[in-house]
């Protein structure tokens, strides 16, 4: 696959190459990725820097400075944690639900992308929903500056600060839908994560804590007050945790379902708050 800058006679040897060395490394997906290396290298100097760096376990998505995510490209900053395509099914719940409570009468849903990394989960639901007021909120100052990327171009505004701290007041009593991807990996196995996440992803957006549900138990206690009445909480969780998930979320006052996508090896614990005032 040629890339800008390469010239015609070093394409053939540069991309077999380039396969044969991300092979050897262990990519599974090695003749993709050396498409997207080539396709974002300047020259072959930038090509064999961007191998080098993939074959040392550097995620592709710093890499390229970009993930795809549900159709879209995902501005990806080194350090920040990168959208898995799982976390599609948070962004297809959701979707569903604001579709289905949509009220043309009413002023725009206001949705929260919490613990938002890159932005990705609400930037997905901007694009595919329209007509929302966006919020997304981290702790990381890099995921910040990275989501405001990706949230800017859709109307949406980023907040930095820790879970619901980092959102304004205003907002309170508000929020038609809440997703959240926080930390869910209980903190011993984290270790037998791929070196490419513990290494280069940022460590608080992977530990969950002893039983990896830590953050859980504080979206869902905070959740309730910012939540409008008959609002929805949607927490993405592990197949394995999923009953901790819902069993949390059922002890802070919310009606629950689970859903599972095999296909995208996802799954969402529905929470949906009370149709009256707290």
């Amino acid at each position: 696959m040629p890339a800008p800058g390469l010239p015609p006679t070093d394409i053939d040897f540069t991309f077999f190459d380039t396969v044969a060395r991300l092979r050897a490394a262990g990519c599974v997906f090695a003749e993709d990725e050396a498409q997207l290396l080539l396709a974002a290298a300047a020259n072959p100097v930038e090509l064999l820097e961007f191998v080098d760096r993939r074959v040392a376990g550097y995620p592709l998505e710093h890499i390229l400075g970009w993930a795809e995510f549900c159709g879209l490209r995902i501005a990806v900053d080194k350090g920040v944690f990168v959208p898995r395509r799982r976390t599609g099914l948070l962004v297809e719940e959701a979707a569903a639900l604001l579709f289905g409570n949509s009220d043309g009468g009413r002023p725009a849903p206001v949705v929260v992308d919490l613990c938002c990394g890159s932005g990705a989960v609400g930037t997905a639901l901007a694009r595919r929903v329209g007509g929302i007021e966006l919020h997304a909120a981290d702790i990381d100052p890099r995921a910040v500056k990275c989501a405001g990327r990706n949230v800017g171009p859709v109307g949406g505004q980023v907040h930095e600060g820790d879970m619901y701290a980092a959102l304004p007041p205003r907002l309170l009593g508000r929020v038609r839908l809440l997703a959240v991807n926080a930390p869910y990996v209980p903190t011993e196995a984290i270790s037998m994560m791929p070196h490419e996440a513990r290494v280069h992803e940022s460590r608080i957006a992977l530990d969950g804590d002893s039983d990896g549900l830590a953050s859980h138990r504080l979206v869902a206690a905070g959740a309730p007050e910012w939540l409008a009445p008959g609002g929805h909480l949607l927490i993405e969780t592990s197949e394995r945790q999923a009953a901790g998930t819902a069993s949390i979320m059922a002890a802070a006052g919310f009606s629950v379902t689970t859903v599972r996508s095999e296909d995208l090896d996802g799954t969402v614990v529905i929470g949906q708050a009370r149709t009256t005032g707290y």
